[in-house]
């Protein structure tokens, strides 16, 4: 009976992790892949890469952000069980006219992207600062663990300045 018991309650506990991980905050962003890099050969599974994503801050019209990371493959990377490395960067540009909420965050920082580097607790998050000093939004990058995080991280920012025209656009 106690063998029973103990799977249902290992099965509750796994969905229970399985679900937290897939929560996000709603005005957390969605990302854009815009390409990437292959930079180790597999010969199973797709190659070791180096990943460029684009989003807009869902609380900031007008700021748009690119974070490159790298991502696992092989047979783990391709199975979503591989945990992937803390390296990333950001690059964060004004594209349109901004305009700043009342109740910005400033000490704490706001997530404003999430992103699961394991299959259990690490993720890479995009947080973001107001420094109403110099009139700048800050944006960090960094890679979080429930045990231990990595001191490896990115900065940018934007400076929040008078928007003239249209936004150039590809033709």
């Amino acid at each position: 009976m106690s063998g029973l018991f103990a799977g249902r309650r290992w099965r509750t506990l796994m969905v229970g992790a399985l679900l937290a991980v897939g929560m996000a905050p709603a005005s957390v962003a969605l990302a854009d892949e815009i390409g990437s890099v292959d930079t180790v050969f597999k010969l199973l599974g797709p190659n070791h890469k180096i990943v460029i994503d684009g989003f807009d801050d869902p609380l900031i019209p007008g700021v748009a952000c690119h974070v490159a990371s790298s991502r696992t493959g092989g047979i783990s990377g391709a199975l979503g069980l591989a945990e992937d490395t803390s390296d990333a960067s950001i690059a964060c540009r004004q594209v349109g006219p901004i305009s700043l909420p009342k109740g910005l965050k400033k000490r704490d920082g706001e997530t404003v992207f999430s992103e699961r580097r394991s299959i259990l607790f690490k993720k890479m998050q995009v947080v973001r600062f107001y420094d109403d000093k110099r009139n700048v939004l800050v944006y960090l990058v960094y890679s979080d663990k429930l045990v231990d995080g990595s001191p490896k991280n990115s900065i940018s920012s934007v400076p929040v300045m008078p928007w003239v025209g249209e936004a150039p656009r590809a033709q």
